[in-house]
């Protein structure tokens, strides 16, 4: 059975100031359901997300801006970040860390010591930035442009930028070449079987031979 995972719960004290502070973030707006009593529920979902985010009153009892280490993953980190600044969200620099488990930043940084810069050669999982909501729930965007294999739902196949697409479209190449070396001919199926590759990889299946 389908588990979809669709929504995170945020604590805000003030329902109408996050309200105008998601929604200058370019967020769609789902609900605004109020009881004109004692409860509210605020919905916005980011833009090319299958998650989203709900708030208003008396929806969680956790204390406004406990809510950290919410990841938003983006394909250029760089002009994630500077969407953001002209948008007038205050984000800090772009970081990486160096891969210790001490230090004295944000617990829920992978690696907890931030290296100033994006990654040196902007692997994927290693590039961050970080801002908070007005109550100070804590965001992070992280770069991906191509995911490791396993990590995709093996129903369907999808990628976070044209470099991702264009990096598995190299792979299956390469792969393709060495399928046609065992065949002893030229493939003229070879979109099919580009299909099949590309697909398998992001699945972490057995791939084609």
């Amino acid at each position: 059975m389908d588990m979809k995972f669709e929504i995170v719960v945020l604590p805000v004290s003030d329902a109408n100031r996050a309200k105008e502070f998601y929604a200058r973030l370019g967020w769609r707006l789902d609900a605004d359901f109020d009881s004109s009593k004692d409860f509210r529920v605020i919905q916005f979902t980011p833009p090319g997300s299958g998650c989203s985010i709900i708030f208003g009153k008396n929806v969680t009892a956790a204390a406004p801006g406990s809510a950290q280490g919410l990841y938003l993953i983006v394909s250029d980190i760089e002009s994630a970040r500077k969407q953001l600044l002209g948008l007038g969200v205050e984000i800090s620099e772009v970081f990486h860390n160096d891969g210790v488990y001490v230090g004295t930043d944000e617990p829920y940084l992978f690696g907890r010591v931030r290296v100033s810069g994006p990654d040196a050669e902007r692997r994927s999982y290693r590039s961050f930035a970080s801002f908070r909501d007005p109550d100070g729930n804590g965001w992070l965007l992280q770069e991906i442009t191509s995911r490791l294999p396993g990590r995709i739902d093996p129903a369907t196949t999808t990628f976070a930028s044209a470099n991702d697409l264009a990096s598995a479209l190299r792979r299956a190449e390469a792969a393709h070449g060495e399928h046609e070396k065992r065949i002893g001919a030229a493939d003229t199926n070879w979109p099919d079987w580009y299909a099949k590759y590309m697909a398998a990889e992001q699945a972490g299946a057995e791939l084609p031979t």
